[in-house]
C-alpha cells in the first residue's frame, strides 16, 4: 500500500500564484533498492508501482495535471512546455534536460538521485524552467541554454538549487576539472584536491558561478547532500541501482 509521500518546500521568494517541491524518497510503494518513493520510470523498478507513486504524488500536490516528464541524457535540450498537454501515457516523453513555460497549470519536473536539479523563476511569475544539472550538463552549457529560452532579463529570473550531491562525497578526475577550469579559469574555486589525481567537484558552487556570469544573481538552496542523508534521499553514486525524486514547479491555474 502507498504511503503519504513526505516533501520539501523550497525556501525562496516565490511571486503569489506559483509552487514548488522537492520529493524525498519518503512514502510510495516502490520495494528494496527503490523503496519507497521512486518516480522514475527507466530505472527498472515495478512500473505499477511508479504510476502508483506519481498518482500519489499528484494527489498530494493537488497539482494541476501530469508533470512533464523528461527523458534526460545529460544534454543541453530544453523542451518548451506551451499550447499541447504533457506527452499522453504510453508514448516516450521528449528526449531534454530542461523545460520551460509560459502556460499555467503546466507542472515542469526533472528526476535526480545526485545531480543538481534547478528550478527557476521570473520575479512576476510569467515564466518557470526546471533544469536537470549533472557536471556534464553544467559543462555542456543546460543552464544557459535554459535561461536563455526563459526569454526573460536575468537579473529578473529567481532561481533555487535543489538537493545534490555535497563536495566531500562527489569525486572526480582531473580531466573534469581540466574541462572546467578550460571553459572558465574561475571555476578552478570548485575543486578541491583529492587523494591521488582526484578532486572533490562543488556542483552547487559551479551552478552558482555560472548563473552568476549569466547574469542570474538571486540564488537560493543548495547545502544538501543526497550522498550522505541516505533516509531521505535517493543517490546513484551511493547505492548504483535506486530510484529517483523529482523537483517540481508550477504556476496556479486561473479561478
Amino acid at each position: 500500500m502507498a504511503t503519504s509521500p513526505q516533501i520539501l518546500v523550497p525556501d525562496w521568494p516565490l511571486p503569489a500564484g506559483i509552487h514548488a517541491a522537492v520529493t524525498t524518497r519518503l512514502g510510495g510503494c516502490s520495494l528494496g533498492e527503490y523503496a519507497s518513493l521512486n518516480l522514475a520510470d527507466h530505472v527498472g523498478d515495478d512500473p505499477a508501482a511508479v504510476m502508483a507513486n506519481r498518482a500519489e504524488l499528484r494527489q498530494v500536490l493537488a497539482l494541476p495535471g501530469e508533470p512533464e516528464w523528461l527523458r534526460q541524457v545529460h544534454g543541453t535540450e530544453i523542451c518548451r512546455a506551451s499550447g499541447r498537454r504533457p506527452t499522453p501515457a504510453g508514448l516516450p516523453p521528449p528526449e531534454a534536460d530542461g523545460a520551460v513555460t509560459m502556460q499555467a497549470g503546466r507542472v515542469l519536473a526533472v528526476l535526480t538521485a545526485d545531480c543538481l536539479p534547478v528550478l527557476a523563476c521570473s520575479r512576476d511569475g510569467s515564466v518557470l524552467g526546471a533544469f536537470h544539472a549533472g557536471w556534464r550538463g553544467l559543462l555542456g552549457g543546460i543552464l544557459e541554454a535554459g535561461i536563455w529560452a526563459m526569454e526573460v532579463e536575468p537579473e529578473e529570473i529567481l532561481v533555487y538549487l535543489g538537493p545534490a550531491i555535497g563536495q566531500e562525497r562527489f569525486e572526480v578526475g582531473e580531466e573534469v576539472r581540466s574541462a572546467f577550469v578550460a571553459d572558465d579559469p574561475k571555476s578552478a574555486h570548485a575543486f578541491r584536491q583529492g587523494d591521488g589525481d582526484r578532486f572533490h567537484a562543488d556542483l552547487y558552487a559551479l551552478a552558482r558561478h555560472r548563473l552568476r556570469r549569466l547574469g542570474v544573481v538571486r540564488c537560493s538552496g543548495g547545502g544538501f547532500c543526497t550522498a550522505t542523508d541516505r533516509e531521505r534521499f535517493f543517490s546513484y553514486r551511493r547505492d548504483g541501482r535506486t530510484g529517483r525524486m523529482a523537483t517540481l514547479i508550477w504556476r496556479e491555474c486561473a479561478e
